[in-house]
């Protein structure tokens, strides 16, 4: 054991730690800074109420860090370990299904509350989980050199499940988590050395059974096309138009953005957090730290997102593990499109989809299913450093 730390004391990456680190910890200054009116106005608390909730939730989220960084990734190939781990997922989407509850204005239904740890959003344990079983599903066919083989109907079992975690969400009304368990999916195979052609047929089934559940979940549940979806599709084609109805938040995210200018108005002096903006610490809270820091906030930000998307690609392209190359590719493909859909979604780009912003938005269950991302993407780092010596030694 005591070998094992030293090892894992010279090769653990300390560049992505702190990283991550420094993102978590502006987040939390942010937090405080965007969220004192609605403690106060809407919750009728402290001004640090969001604040201290999200202290705590950094606290458990370290302790999941710790005990993910120091786990060996390949035990996540092992059969009773994901079996484990598909349970646990079965179990949250049953209990959601029973129980859950959310926002009644959009209808969604996203959360259940689990005694004594507060709220718990199963959707965002579902993108670790997607990108687990599958690196483990394909590796195990990496391991049999099966890949040229591979037919469709080899990998019903990791489409299906997909299909049904897909399903699930979108019927929460989370469209955001299943744009990001698609790219995620999508990602991990990729990056498994599937063969072209092979890939392009795994991708046709993975295309013609979504269209066929899609198909049937229409037949039985009826509109996918709510109120709400289409309040948000016409305010993101002209939001000023519906600027007192869904195009609200847009409007007054742009109000934040040109009102920040590049200097910013300095931290703590954002006008749209007064109200105007509303929840303005979880997925539009960019949209205050452009207001508050300008450039800088964006730099801070942008820069610390991006170097883990970079670190977890890097990672993969210098491993020759297959269960590493894809776990890696699968995290930063997770962190690189939640940040797009963010960012998009508050400027306008894209139609917003109530994603929150990676390490900076307030939220529990986020940061904690985060953390334990990036203690599974430093252990995989390490691992790929000890190798590494190993064959140029």
């Amino acid at each position: 054991m005591r070998q094992y730390l030293k090892r894992y004391a010279q090769n653990f990456d300390y560049p992505l730690f702190f990283t991550v680190l420094l993102l978590s910890l502006f987040g939390l200054i942010m937090i405080y800074s965007s969220s004192m009116m609605v403690a106060i106005a809407q919750k009728e608390q402290a001004p640090d109420f969001f604040y201290q909730k999200q202290v705590t939730n950094l606290l458990v989220a370290f302790i999941g860090f710790i005990v993910a960084a120091f786990f060996p990734y390949k035990h996540y190939a092992n059969k009773n370990i994901m079996l484990l781990l598909t349970i646990i997922l079965a179990v949250l989407f049953t209990w959601l299904k029973l129980f859950g509850h959310g926002a009644d204005q959009v209808g969604s239904q996203s959360w259940i509350a689990i005694p004594g740890l507060g709220n718990f959003q199963p959707s965002e344990y579902a993108k670790l989980f997607i990108i687990l079983y599958f690196a483990a599903a394909f590796y195990r066919k990496a391991q049999k050199h099966t890949f040229e083989k591979l037919q469709p109907t080899e990998i019903f079992y990791p489409i299906f499940l997909w299909i049904l975690v897909v399903a699930g969400v979108a019927f929460e009304t989370d469209l955001g988590a299943v744009i990001i368990l698609c790219g995620i999916a999508v990602s991990v195979v990729a990056s498994s050395g599937i063969p072209f052609k092979t890939f392009w047929k795994f991708f046709g089934v993975l295309v013609a059974f979504g269209t066929a559940i899609l198909g049937i979940l229409l037949l039985f549940k009826g509109e996918l096309l709510t109120d709400n979806r289409k309040g948000r599709i016409l305010s993101y084609l002209n939001p000023f138009e519906y600027e007192s109805g869904s195009g609200h938040q847009v409007v007054n995210s742009y109000y934040a953005i040109g009102g920040g200018g590049l200097e910013g108005r300095g931290l703590g002096q954002s006008i749209q957090k007064l109200g105007y903006l509303p929840e303005p610490q979880t997925d539009f809270i960019m949209a205050i730290i452009m207001e508050e820091l300008g450039i800088w906030g964006v730099l801070i930000v942008l820069g610390g997102l991006g170097f883990i998307v970079y670190k977890g690609f890097s990672i993969a392209l210098r491993t020759k593990d297959p269960l590493a190359r894809m776990i890696a590719a699968g995290i930063a493909s997770w962190i690189g499109w939640q940040s797009f859909i963010n960012l998009g979604g508050i400027t306008g780009l894209i139609p917003l989809t109530g994603v929150t912003l990676p390490f900076i938005s307030y939220g529990g269950t986020s940061i904690i299913i985060l953390s334990l991302a990036m203690g599974i993407l430093i252990n995989v780092s390490m691992f790929e450093k000890v190798e590494r010596k190993k064959t140029q030694s």
